[in-house]
């Protein structure tokens, strides 16, 4: 797979995509197994803090990360399918809030990641480089099959800097 273009998607989404280095497949890969053990390290109790009022449960953080893949990896499906249709953008406080994560174990998140991530990647092994290339309207955006990949990684990775950084280093 060729590497990103900067042309290839909005300059917001920089903020995930420069965590990513190397081979994006292999760095969805190893998210596969590296962010459950990640979760699996938390102690008992701390998934349900929030680090200050209004902010998202450790739990919260992590269903945003399994909502916010799925609907990038169906994005870049519609897309890889040469559909032109553009896609609306969605509100995160809204699936959150209407997600009841906090009711689940962060074991039960992390298995469903496994889960959702195995999939997607058999699905990105799919795309050929034509498939890559193409691009479509997100959220009133151009952005290529491609960068949704880099943003998927990305965005995980971004995530699991604030928990260890706004959640778990505030521990005493």
């Amino acid at each position: 797979m060729s590497q990103l273009k900067s042309d290839e998607f909005p300059a917001f989404y920089a903020t995930y995509i420069d965590t990513v280095f190397g081979d994006v497949m292999q760095v969805l890969k190893e998210q596969t197994t590296s962010f459950p053990a990640f979760l699996d390290a938390i102690p008992a109790g701390r998934s349900e803090y929030a680090y200050a009022e209004g902010k998202w449960t450790i739990k919260e953080v992590v269903g945003h990360v399994l909502d916010t893949e799925r609907i990038m990896a169906y994005r870049a499906l519609r897309f890889a399918r040469n559909d032109t249709k553009a896609l609306p953008g969605f509100e995160q406080e809204d699936f959150v809030a209407n997600a009841r994560f906090n009711e689940r174990s962060l074991t039960s998140l992390a298995e469903e990641f496994v889960l959702l991530r195995k999939s997607n990647i058999a699905l990105f092994n799919t795309f050929n480089e034509t498939e890559l290339n193409r691009r479509g309207l997100a959220s009133d955006r151009l952005i290529s099959v491609r960068a949704f990949l880099y943003i998927i990684a990305g965005h995980l990775n971004h995530h699991r800097n604030i928990i260890k950084e706004r959640y778990l280093d505030t521990m005493v």
